[in-house]
């Protein structure tokens, strides 16, 4: 049995096991209820705390969220409101910039203009100026056409030549010929001839001349192609290189009055000119046959030499021939031998690569030969050793 004092009243009771065990029971259940009544309102109190917590975690994310929208929205509308000065400021610029551009345009059409109706200016006074000359030219040719008769005028342009050629002779051109073509044994002539030859007598050049011209009053007017054939004609018979036609005929054709026409293509070595041009075309083909005069010189050398030239090219080509065969044989035998070059140059690199291996190898017996001495020998052999010894002491 057990004794139990009453807390309140102070009195003793007895209980046995069965008893005390269900009051232990009673206070235990009571502690564990309150005990479990106050872990209920501790949860309550800290579930409270953490709901009013989470509130303001959540209140203060939320403001701290707002407050980066905030910021965000004022950033963007700062950038739209940059950008859209910019647009203007660009957009100024850009205005700016054309109307500068235009305003240079302006000034420089403006200057082009200027410059242009100088340029107009000055091509119409040049222009004026050439056709007042040729106006002039063609009344002078006109007055002249119309005083003279056809005849008269084909002389005077001869006796024009003649008078240009004469003046400068002595001193241009010395030892040249250039004369009327009086022979008119094969039913036709010229009315010119020029020849120059060397020293030597070696032919430099000669040109046939034949001078036309017609007055206003002509009834047929003639053109220069009508007198190319004859005019080749009288060349040929009068053994002539070059032949050449003065003309003022076709006055207002624009290929004559450019300067020199080469008709080469109608007759050979053929040109037609104005007489302005008669001395500088003798000049010019006159120098042309001064630079082909050493090839002249020497063709008439190797034929007053009485050389046969006349297979000089077959023979040529002969020996071209000849040679490329000789050559190819040549060439063929010169691989060959630079082949069996190649496979003694082979042949002797095996035989070389074989004495160094054998040089190398005397070269190692040599040296384990001077590492030879008698204590290696008898080293591990005691009876060598001995006798070694014994000759050691005698």
């Amino acid at each position: 049995m057990n004794e139990i004092k009453c807390p309140e009243c102070g009195k003793l009771f007895r209980v046995d096991e069965s008893g005390f065990a269900d009051i232990i029971k009673q206070v235990r259940d009571r502690e564990f209820e309150r005990a479990i009544n106050e872990r209920e309102a501790l949860l309550e109190a800290d579930k409270e705390k953490a709901v009013r917590l989470a509130e303001a975690n959540i209140k203060n994310a939320l403001q701290t969220e707002a407050a980066k929208k905030d910021t965000v929205i004022a950033e963007l509308k700062a950038k739209i409101n940059a950008t859209e000065t910019e647009k203007k400021l660009a957009v100024t610029e850009a205005v700016n910039q054309a109307e500068k551009e235009r305003d240079a345009l302006a000034s420089e059409l403006k200057s082009k203009d200027a410059e242009r109706q100088l340029l107009e200016a000055s091509l119409k006074e040049k222009y004026s100026a050439e056709l007042r000359n040729k106006d002039e030219m063609i009344a002078y040719y006109k007055d002249m056409k119309a005083k003279l008769s056809t005849k008269m005028v084909g002389e005077t342009l001869e006796q024009h030549c003649e008078t240009q050629f004469n003046q400068i002779r002595a001193t241009a051109f010395p030892s040249a010929y250039f004369e009327k073509d009086n022979d008119a044994k094969t039913g036709s002539k010229g009315d010119y001839i020029y020849r120059e030859s060397d020293d030597e007598g070696n032919e430099i050049i000669s040109i046939m001349f034949e001078m036309k011209n017609e007055g206003d009053e002509t009834a047929t007017k003639k053109k220069n192609e009508d007198f190319l054939k004859e005019l080749d004609k009288d060349r040929n018979e009068k053994g002539c290189e070059y032949a050449v036609l003065v003309s003022l005929l076709e006055a207002d054709s624009e290929l004559y009055n450019s300067g020199i026409v080469d008709t080469s293509y109608r007759y050979s070595k053929m040109y037609v000119i104005r007489p302005q041009f008669f001395i500088p075309m003798i000049t010019l083909l006159r120098n042309a046959a001064m630079n082909s005069l050493k090839y002249k010189s020497e063709l008439a050398l190797i034929r007053s030499q009485n050389i046969d030239i006349t297979n000089f090219e077959d023979n040529l080509e002969s020996f071209k021939a000849g040679f490329a065969r000789n050559y190819e044989l040549a060439s063929r035998k010169f691989k060959n031998a630079v082949d069996e070059i190649d496979k003694s140059i082979t042949h002797l690199q095996r035989i070389k690569e074989e004495l160094l291996s054998s040089d190398n190898n005397l070269r190692l017996a040599n040296n384990k030969a001077e590492d030879l001495t008698i204590k290696r020998l008898i080293r591990g052999n005691p009876t060598m050793a001995e006798k070694f010894a014994e000759l050691k002491e005698q």
